[in-house]
């Protein structure tokens, strides 16, 4: 018996005990359908705002799993001149989140199309665009080649402490593993939707097909197979962020399924009840969003130049850190004595308000 799920004589025949299911299975449903009920009566232009907030968060929480941090004014203008709904942005995005997020669209806004490996290797493409993954070269457009005496692991520790976490299967099966799970994933119509976004991330992840970024591109599958569930490109909460809030307990699952047994019920229960609260959590996003509507709608009438709207978006999207007129001035790309005139003028019109510190380290907030 092999000490890894792939090793198994009869892998990958994966079961799991649906009666343990069902009531998750019901229950997440029930969130699916309420949620996209609710987000159907708010119009149009609400539902664009918050398909970007979603997705934005999506691809920065999936970055942060795997210990990338991306620039999330970046992100945001990316998937919005994509999506169509900001062509005045200032912000010029790297290759690298442009990368990204052209796999996350791919993904989310042509979930119909088939699965391939030719779009997998795309998706690798995009998110290595400079053929290098921090000092480390990246092949993209094949499947990985290490050799038989230097397997792909997960290992965690330091040099000469490492705890190998997982093994993954040989180079040379690779063509024939992921020729299995394309068949399966683009012809399988019997198992659940969600169930089939939770078993096509573990079977994706354990396979791990690619030198890096295997974590990144098993949850974008996740996201087009919820995507197909839900019948909607348009997006309203974020399995990576719930994931991201969760990750010990997601690394722990992963590594205790993969060196298990073909029923994988404790993997899909974990992931039932992760986007379970991934559902729940869209509240707060939608709250974001109506927010920001509410404040464009009593500010209809007050004048603002194209900084101070610029500015103000991005307090109403969740500012990092706090806002000094130097930033204002760096961010708007103006001078620091057009930044303080401009933030006077919001100070007048009582948009914006003094924080705390005083001094020099004045920060504005939107007035409350």
């Amino acid at each position: 018996m092999g000490r890894y799920i792939h090793q198994l004589k009869n892998w990958p025949s994966f079961t799991w005990q649906e009666d343990k299911l069902q009531q998750l299975l019901n229950e997440v449903g029930h969130l699916q359908g309420h949620l996209l009920g609710k987000m159907e009566l708010i119009g149009f232009g609400l539902r664009a705002e918050a398909t970007l907030q979603t997705i934005t968060t999506d691809i920065l929480k999936s970055g942060e799993i795997e210990g990338e941090l991306l620039d999330a004014g970046q992100v945001r203008s990316s998937v919005a001149k994509r999506l169509g709904l900001d062509t005045e942005s200032s912000i010029k995005p790297g290759r690298d989140v442009e990368g990204v997020v052209e796999m996350m669209l791919d993904a989310t806004q042509h979930f119909e199309e088939p699965l391939t490996e030719w779009r997998l290797f795309a998706w690798h493409a995009s998110l290595f665009p400079t053929g290098r993954s921090g000092m480390q070269p990246i092949v993209t457009g094949a499947w990985r080649n290490n050799l038989p005496h230097d397997p792909m692991q997960v290992v965690s520790g330091a040099m000469g402490k490492e705890k190998v976490h997982y093994e993954a299967p040989a180079a040379a099966l690779l063509p024939d593993e992921m020729q299995q799970f394309l068949k399966w994933f683009n012809t399988d119509l019997q198992t659940s939707p969600v169930l089939k976004a939770a078993l096509a991330h573990l079977w994706f992840i354990t396979i791990h097909p690619f030198d890096d970024g295997n974590g990144r591109i098993a949850r974008a599958i996740a996201d087009l197979q919820l995507s197909r569930a839900d019948g909607s490109a348009q997006r309203f909460y974020s399995m990576s962020a719930q994931v991201r809030k969760e990750r010990n307990a997601y690394y722990t699952i992963l590594e205790k399924t993969q060196q298990g047994g073909m029923d994988i019920t404790p993997w899909m229960e974990w992931f039932l009840n992760c986007l379970r609260r991934a559902l729940l959590a869209s509240g707060e996003i939608l709250a974001q969003v109506m927010q920001k509507a509410a404040f464009w709608k009593q500010h209809q009438q007050t004048i603002f130049n194209a900084r101070q709207v610029l500015m103000l978006n991005k307090l109403l999207d969740g500012f990092d850190g706090k806002l000094i007129t130097s930033k204002w001035a760096k961010i708007a790309n103006c001078s620091q004595d057009t930044a303080l005139r401009d933030i006077q003028d919001l100070l007048e019109k009582n948009v914006l308000e003094k924080g705390a510190a005083g001094g020099r380290s004045t920060g504005y907030i939107l007035a409350g």
